[in-house]
């Protein structure tokens, strides 16, 4: 299960970005691709472990899932695949390599309460 020490990457990376800020730390927004070869769920329940005890305990942690985007060059446009088994154009069929979107896993935002 390497989402747990992906999401003990994040915590890590949220604390020390945040630790000049005494604001309590509402929520984890993070950007993952379909082909980033993680799991939601497993996302979830280690965020649950990995910040028990840190600034972002009790914090949320909200996945965005992004779908895999390709350019097709016949078609000269951005075209978003419906999977991930074949990479042709929905549209016209031409394969294509030239990957835009899918491949992340990154933190998005960080939402705070500020204080009074």
């Amino acid at each position: 299960m390497h989402e747990l020490s992906i999401i003990q990457s994040v915590v890590s990376t949220v604390t020390e970005a945040m630790s000049a800020r005494p604001e309590r730390i509402l929520r984890v927004r993070l950007l993952v691709g379909a082909l980033s070869g993680v799991v939601e769920g497993a996302l979830q329940f280690g965020y649950e472990i990995a910040t028990d005890g840190t600034p972002l305990a009790g914090s949320k942690l909200e996945v965005v899932s992004l779908p895999v985007v390709i350019y097709c060059k016949h078609c000269e446009a951005l075209r978003e695949m419906e999977g991930v088994q074949s990479f042709r154009c929905p549209v016209c069929g031409t394969p294509s390599g030239d990957i835009r979107q899918g491949r992340e896993l990154e933190i998005e935002s960080v939402e705070i309460e500020e204080a009074a």
